[in-house]
């Protein structure tokens, strides 16, 4: 396997330094050049093809967003945003990830041990970029009917439950606008850091028809109402039915992650016929096991097909459990949701 040929963009001279002496340190990454604001990196990009791009989000002459539109609207090619994490990096980052960014990094900072951790995050984020499918800016899917007045039989199920990663900011703002008000409640694991959650709920809930909200512990869970898992320290499990409460805790992280995907799928998978799941695009393996224990209980079980993924690696590993019932487009996912919703599968035909 070729050297990941890498173009780091950032207006400041220490940093780059750093990002470059990071990257460098992987035998399977190969810095191609640096660039210290967008003008000079388009001729970069021209001139050295590279397969990955790392973007500072805040810059002189034109910002990183300006420049990554730019870059997804005239040569698509995987980014990785280079972000802090604060309220306003989050916002950023978020609006970055939905125009196309495969991922993001925070920015280097702290003790060497510290940087020494986040130099391998950032090699395995470069890499994994190189294997991913840029796509060329947000995708906007049509509004679904509603979940009374689509017709079908069946008993409704009660609830959704979507897991998330690599590229699943970007998906989840194409599929929840194109769900109806009157939608299930949804609850949401999607691998961020504690500063972003709370804006990426904010922005979706500023696009869609539903309510969208930073989940919180206690919270009852109703109709209409997405909730998103809370970055950080504490799992998401739903207690006490369809119509039962949230309830975060406390916990070591579960294949990889926390909150973790297979904890949220498992809570719910109580519920039987009466739940949904989907499982999104994203690195690695969290919620394959979850989503199987759903399936087995009697639930409809829904995978992103690898065409449509940005990074094919939480549904192919769903998949290759068993715990994919159907695979679906993106863009036929909020449809097939809804079809879920209104249908039921007899328990134990996984």
């Amino acid at each position: 396997m070729k050297p990941v040929r890498t173009l780091i963009v950032d207006d400041s001279a220490s940093m780059r330094a750093t990002l470059k002496r990071m990257l460098s340190a992987d035998p399977d990454i190969e810095v191609v050049g640096m660039a210290p604001e967008p003008f000079a990196a388009r001729d970069m990009i021209k001139a050295l093809n590279p397969d990955v791009l790392t973007l500072d989000v805040e810059m002189p002459g034109m910002d990183g967003l300006s420049f990554l539109e730019r870059i997804m609207r005239l040569r698509p090619m995987p980014v990785v945003m280079c972000s802090t994490l604060t309220a306003r990096g989050a916002e950023v980052t978020i609006e970055a990830l939905r125009l196309g960014a495969v991922d993001y990094v925070t920015k280097p900072s702290g003790s060497p041990d510290d940087i020494e951790r986040d130099a391998g995050l950032l090699c395995e984020k470069v890499k994994s970029a190189a294997r991913s499918v840029a796509r060329a800016g947000p995708q906007r899917l049509p509004a679904q009917p509603s979940v009374a007045s689509a017709g079908g039989g069946g008993v409704a199920a009660q609830l959704i439950a979507i897991g998330s990663s690599t590229g699943g900011v970007e998906a989840l703002f194409s599929l929840l606008p194109a769900l109806p008000e009157d939608s299930p409640p949804i609850l949401i694991v999607q691998h961020m850091p504690a500063t972003f959650t709370r804006s990426f709920a904010q922005r979706l809930n500023a696009e869609c028809r539903v309510n969208v909200v930073e989940a919180t512990d206690g919270a009852q869970v109703t109709p209409g109402t997405v909730y998103i898992a809370p970055g950080g320290e504490r799992h998401m499990e739903l207690q006490g039915g369809a119509n039962g409460r949230i309830k975060l805790i406390a916990g070591n992280p579960v294949t990889g992650h926390r909150p973790s995907v297979d904890v949220l799928f498992r809570s719910v998978s109580k519920l039987g016929a009466g739940a949904v799941g989907v499982i999104l695009t994203g690195m690695g393996s969290d919620g394959a096991q979850g989503l199987l224990e759903m399936r087995r209980a009697g639930a409809r079980t829904l995978g992103q097909t690898k065409e449509t993924c940005v990074v094919w690696g939480m549904p192919r590993a769903a998949k290759e459990a068993g715990a994919v019932e159907k695979e679906v487009g993106l863009s036929a996912m909020p449809e097939a949701i809804l079809k879920a919703c209104r249908e039921t599968v007899k328990v134990g035909s996984a």
